[in-house]
């Protein structure tokens, strides 16, 4: 019996080598291209070597709100505050019980009006349609039943004006020149379909008409490590993924998408949780069964701030959301994978997806078992796991702090020094602690999650400082 654990062990042991190889190097060249084409970005703004013009993209920008009466205001006076002429606001209310539409009204001076809808794609009814022209830009407002996150973004759809949408959350605040760079991609290249920008944490952040003022890392320990994780998530696979047009998720707190195409892929799918990864999915698909030249693009300096989770239980609720997304999203469209008519978006990105988000809590946590049975029949050299794991927890904190001062330089924000030693401690606490806790999380995820497929999922919000 022995013999077999032994040999069991030094199998998991093999696959744990490969697996963690494939990750640290996927992580090193990742965070390198990152940090690299921030910094190039950077060089060309300071000298200038940029085009500009005055071309405008018309775009309708889009935000679904379901219970977001604390922050709504806040997020559509800075969409009022943005660097840009053609646009336009749409807030769907999605059957709130709480005041969120009657923020909106009051806030921007709206009134009832008879507006017929073109059902292009499917959603649930409107209630109520109101409107002002009092500001900027046109502001609508869709009071409609209660349907869905996806439900009110084809809502948005629908009543938009403009060929081009971008949706955005309720919890978040666009920077003041977000809307004309994440739009220069499609002026760049007419083969674009959709663009993807960068979502940071604005927790500790004070902005002013669309500009960080003050920037300070959160009070609170749990969203100060949201900050390092998302800078290393945004920095590390999108924009490697961006090189060969191989990004499959554009996070849906922000994201710009040619109107058309989406239309004619079917709209949002009502039934996933992940509406955000499955569009971007569905578009690969779409166009590429269509034959259709595209481009999916990611842009690091159009900037989304968007509140985190305060809360563990929050947090936990909102990742075990994305792993339901990420999971509906792969196995609906699981014929891509080792599929040669979608190239590398088949055999890099899926795979990647596959391997390293969706499997790896089971991966991580099965590996975690596995060094307690070791430990039991006394087949471990303990001194040796520490001086891996510790392996580990370094070079993965290193790479976190690479993405995490990278970014904060390259868009010009200052740190305090108590920020700077806040940033060095915690990202060894996500990395050896939280993350296995998300791990646990994310492994759960599944069961049962079909009773509450449909649902928003209530996380509390704090009002946005947003002058």
């Amino acid at each position: 019996m022995r013999d077999f654990i032994q040999f069991f062990l030094l199998c998991v042991e093999c696959l744990f080598i490969l697996y963690m190889a494939g990750y640290a190097s996927f992580l090193f060249l990742s965070v390198t291209v990152g940090s690299s084409d921030l910094y190039a970005a950077k060089r060309r703004n300071l000298l200038k070597n940029e085009l500009s013009n005055d071309y405008y993209v018309p775009v309708s920008i889009i935000v679904p709100a379901h219970n977001e009466g604390v922050t709504i205001e806040a997020t559509v006076r800075s969409l009022l505050a943005l660097d840009y002429k053609l646009y336009e606001i749409i807030v769907v209310d999605d059957g709130s019980t709480d005041d969120t539409a009657q923020v909106v009204r009051e806030a921007f001076h709206m009134w009832r009006i008879n507006r017929p809808i073109q059902r292009r794609v499917p959603c649930q009814p409107e209630d109520a349609v109101y409107e002002s022209r009092e500001w900027k830009v046109p502001i609508t407002l869709v009071s409609k039943r209660n349907g869905g996150k996806a439900d009110a973004l084809n809502m948005g759809i629908n009543v938009s004006n403009y060929p081009y949408f971008l949706c955005i959350d309720a919890d978040s605040v666009l920077q003041y020149d977000s809307l004309e760079k994440i739009v220069r991609p499609v002026l760049e290249d007419p083969s674009v379909v959709a663009v993807g920008g960068a979502v940071r944490p604005c927790n500790g952040a004070e902005i002013d008409k669309g500009r960080v003022v003050r920037y300070r890392m959160p009070r609170k320990l749990l969203p100060c490590m949201q900050v390092l994780e998302y800078d290393r998530s945004f920095l590390a696979s999108r924009i490697l993924f961006d090189k060969f047009n191989g990004n499959i998720i554009i996070s849906g707190a922000f994201g710009l998408f040619l109107k058309s195409v989406v239309i004619a892929a079917g709209g949002y799918d009502e039934s996933t949780m992940g509406e955000d990864m499955e569009l971007v999915v569905k578009l690969h698909v779409f166009c590429r069964e269509h034959n259709r030249p595209y481009r999916i693009r990611y842009v690091t300096d159009a900037v989304c701030w968007t509140q985190v989770p305060e809360r563990l239980k929050d947090l936990c609720k909102q990742r075990r959301r994305w792993h339901i997304g990420l999971f509906q999203s792969m196995m609906k469209y699981r014929n891509i994978l080792a599929n040669p008519k979608y190239g590398a978006v088949s055999f890099v990105s899926y795979l990647y997806f596959l391997i390293y988000e969706l499997f790896s809590p089971y991966i991580e946590i099965f590996g975690l078992f596995a060094t307690l049975l070791a430990f039991a029949v006394d087949l471990i050299n303990v001194p040796f796991m520490i001086f891996f794991f510790g392996i580990y927890v370094a070079y993965t904190a290193i790479l976190s702090l690479t993405a995490f001062f990278a970014r904060v330089h390259t868009i010009d924000l200052n740190l305090t020094v108590a920020d700077v030693l806040k940033a060095v401690g915690l990202c060894v606490v996500e990395v050896s602690c939280l993350r296995f806790v998300m791990a646990w999380v994310r492994m759960t995820a599944l069961i049962g999650y079909h009773k509450k497929k449909n649902v928003w999922g209530r996380i509390e919000r704090q009002k946005i400082e947003f002058k």
